[in-house]
């Protein structure tokens, strides 16, 4: 999933992009046996930042990267992101005051199918976990057609107490599930502003983050075909809460 325009190589273009603008910074690699002043300076910007650093050997590292320099490279979002408190004013005033909450999807086809949807509602824009989801680069970038760049998005060290902060600000917080004990979204009903979760295309979201909601939220699927992806259930249920936000006028 990595391609040229996600990545920095080099000691000092890796130092001075963690120095500008740590938060795009999504992963270290480095060279087992990179040493110097530059190495121990963008090590320490990653401890204090908490952003992920790896030592790999030679020959993995030259696997992994063969277009590396100086056995250095960093993995660099599409944006800059938002703090939670930007991102909450943002979608208050949003035409469909919706949040989405990305937990462990790993492909950027579907997180840039689901932010181009969101956009295209009118939707308030994105929380996405540091670690353990799909990495917002070029990739998402493309499969957004460029709306990843138009909405604001958060990065949550901690998913489930991001969510919790969301409720604290007025947000209501829902996740999409697939058992009985989730409400019919085409008869729920649904409150606004409010914080959607979407979890892994495999196993959905985690209970440690679905503890955090006020509930889940399923579709109801009687033509016998039981599966949907994580972009697809995404849009349905988003275009339920624009209904909702359309019939309040």
């Amino acid at each position: 999933m990595q391609n040229d325009s996600d990545i920095v190589t080099g000691r000092k273009p890796v130092l001075e992009l963690l120095q500008a603008t740590p938060s795009r910074v999504g992963l270290v690699d480095l060279q087992q046996g990179a040493r110097g002043p530059e190495v121990d300076a963008l090590l320490q910007i990653c401890r204090n930042q908490r952003i992920r650093f790896r030592f790999l050997a030679k020959p993995a590292f030259v696997l992994a990267h063969p277009q590396a320099r100086q056995g250095v490279i960093a993995r660099v979002a599409a944006k800059e992101f938002s703090s939670l408190a930007e991102l909450l004013d943002t979608a208050r005033n949003a035409p469909l005051p919706v949040i989405l909450a990305l937990d462990q999807i790993q492909d950027p086809g579907n997180a840039g199918a689901l932010v181009r949807t969101l956009l295209a509602l009118g939707g308030g824009g994105l929380i996405a976990p540091k670690h353990n989801t799909a990495f917002l680069g070029g990739g998402a970038m493309r499969a957004s057609a460029g709306a990843l760049e138009r909405l604001p998005v958060t990065l949550a060290v901690n998913l489930g107490r991001t969510l919790e902060e969301c409720a604290e600000a007025g947000f209501a917080v829902y996740y999409a599930g697939l058992g009985e004990d989730s409400a019919d979204v085409f008869s729920a009903a649904l409150a606004l502003p409010a914080v959607l979760a979407l979890g892994g295309e495999d196993k959905g979201v985690r209970p440690g983050v679905a503890k955090h909601c006020r509930g889940g939220l399923r579709i109801p699927l009687p033509g016998g075909f039981d599966s949907l992806n994580v972009a697809q259930a995404g849009a349905i249920i988003l275009g339920q809460f624009a209904r909702v936000r359309a019939a309040r006028g």
